[in-house]
């Protein structure tokens, strides 16, 4: 009997050791997706980031996609700017960005007359962009700069959770906002519940005004 309980115990304590290597192997992974990727995505973002600044430090002028269309301020996220790039494929978005889209529903610019500007951006990990998407409300203010203009949003809807299938918030005139006739809008889209992808969390604003950037890049009122 003594020997069966010294190789139950034995076996008890390797699958302990086991249990305790699996945990800590599991934290490491933890780790490494939601800190060691918001690093290297926030590296890769800045060093681009810095290429658009250096290009636009002649002051204002024509658009320039190079490294990115421009800088995106969402206040009430608090994450500072936010650079925006084309397409919103997994390689590009893991680099600490925002892309807008391209497919499966082609967005709109700023610059243009109507459409909806639609945009992307990781939630946890690789930059976690859009981390605090679920801190904005309406009435919250969304501003993107452009080379030459500061294009001015206001927040009218969000929608906490969505099928990831669902293009029809990506549309032109998106009516699932209640918007109803062509505007100038703006979606931001990320995943949610935190953590996973099962789903979508989607904040519509409308242009509310443009500003010209002068030389000095003065930023609107809503992010002084």
């Amino acid at each position: 009997m003594s020997r069966a309980r010294d190789r139950i115990a034995g076996a008890i304590s390797v699958f302990g050791e086991l249990l305790i290597t699996g945990g800590v192997l599991l934290g490491l992974f933890v780790v490494y997706s939601l800190w060691w990727t918001n690093v290297l995505a926030d590296q890769a973002a800045d060093k681009d980031a810095s290429h658009v600044r250096d290009r636009w430090a002649g002051g204002p002028g024509a658009l320039d996609t190079k490294d990115g269309i421009g800088f995106l301020h969402v206040p009430a996220m608090g994450n500072g700017e936010i650079l925006v790039k084309q397409g919103t494929a997994t390689k590009t978005l893991n680099n600490g960005v925002a892309g807008y889209y391209t497919d499966p529903v082609k967005s709109a610019l700023p610059q243009d007359k109507q459409g909806n500007f639609t945009l992307a951006a990781h939630r946890d990990g690789h930059g976690a962009k859009f981390h605090n998407i679920h801190k904005l409300k309406t009435g919250d203010s969304i501003v993107f700069e452009s080379k030459d203009t500061w294009y001015v949003y206001k927040v009218f809807k969000t929608m906490p959770q969505t099928t990831k299938y669902n293009v029809e918030v990506l549309q032109p005139v998106p009516k699932q906002s209640g918007k109803k006739k062509p505007g100038r809008y703006i979606t931001l889209t990320t995943c949610t519940p935190m953590y996973t992808s099962d789903y979508r969390f989607i904040v519509w604003g409308e242009l509310e005004r443009t500003e010209k950037v002068d030389n000095t890049r003065t930023p609107p009122a809503e992010l002084r």
